[in-house]
């Protein structure tokens, strides 16, 4: 048994050589910053594969690298678990690590489609986030099953149901935010996005958001186009590049009603700053965003060690974006 997980421990870049972390050590040790890229943070689901397996160790290994905050994913609401982690041990584990988790995902996309009658229990989403003492909770999606059917009236709807949710929060000293994908930016008749509508139709004092870069960039558009046009409204970040080989916009008539499948095809990512995303200049605008945090996340990762990847990521924002 120990010679498997030892195994599997190197395969999935655990297993983190003295020569790899100790130079990082060193450097980071003299680290001062309080913005929110000095205190960055890891969208967990980054590497759900290796959290899934071993929480404890993966955690770890992030606080040894520097990250100061984590995002969660995958929560079992109705065991109140992480990776098979009940919130007190995984808030141990945090603490251990000198580790605070300011946000969380959590599955809202029945809540916001009008399509079903019964939805995920929002209230012990809530309870969960005010046990792990975070900050936001997040909606990661409207739900896949018919992206490419989306009316504005759905993203409408979707929008009243984040206010009543954003007034159930409110009482926990809770916000709701949402975190937008590519389809959230396809035209409708009049031009209108869906994550405009979002944004017109949420209450700035129940509902932020968390703009995802690299999906707004895909979608031919600029982030700062949006900081200008919606401030304060981007309270959060989520921070990958973009594979110089993919930059191809996947929004218009060619891609709007297309499969899922086809269009992700079209997709690759890499670590921030070695792509075709110019963050240097996006982080001028953190102050116009109301940013609060940011968050590496890479949604599929191509090096053989994961660690190294973020471990990328981190530093390029800490020798570059750093304020």
């Amino acid at each position: 048994m120990q010679n498997s997980r030892r195994k599997f421990l190197r395969q999935a870049g655990l297993g983190l050589s003295a020569a790899f972390l100790t130079p990082y050590l060193n450097s980071c040790e003299s680290k001062i910053g309080n913005g929110p890229f000095d205190n960055l943070g890891l969208q967990l689901y980054s590497i759900r594969d290796i959290v899934n397996a071993d929480p404890i160790t993966t955690l770890k290994t992030i606080g040894t690298i520097g990250y100061k905050h984590v995002e969660t994913f995958g929560v079992d609401a109705q065991a109140g678990t992480y990776w098979g982690l009940s919130i007190a041990e995984l808030k141990k584990v945090l603490n251990d690590n000198n580790i605070k988790t300011h946000s969380g995902h959590y599955d809202m996309s029945k809540y916001l489609s009008s399509k079903y009658t019964k939805s995920e229990n929002l209230e012990k989403y809530i309870e969960i986030a005010h046990q792990l003492d975070q900050k936001y909770v997040i909606a990661p999606v409207m739900g896949m099953d018919d992206l490419n059917n989306l009316k504005v009236e759905d993203y409408q709807y979707a929008a009243e149901q984040l206010n009543k949710v954003g007034e159930m929060a409110k009482k926990a000293g809770i916000k709701i935010a949402y975190h937008n994908h590519f389809w959230e930016f396809r035209n409708f008749a009049n031009g209108t996005k869906g994550l405009d509508i979002l944004i017109a139709f949420t209450e700035p004092d129940l509902v932020d958001f968390e703009l995802d870069i690299y999906w707004i960039e895909k979608a031919g558009l600029n982030a700062q186009s949006y900081f200008e046009k919606y401030p304060g409204r981007f309270k959060l970040w989520h921070l990958k590049d973009m594979d110089k080989k993919f930059t191809s916009p996947i929004i218009g008539e060619a891609y709007d009603e297309a499969p899922l499948d086809s269009i992700f095809a079209k997709i690759r990512y890499t670590e921030v700053g070695t792509g075709a995303i110019d963050y240097i200049n996006i982080a001028q605008y953190a102050e116009k965003a109301g940013l609060e945090y940011a968050m590496v996340e890479q949604d599929d990762i191509y090096l053989p060690n994961k660690f190294e990847s973020l471990k990328k990521s981190f530093d390029y924002v800490q020798n570059y974006i750093t304020k």
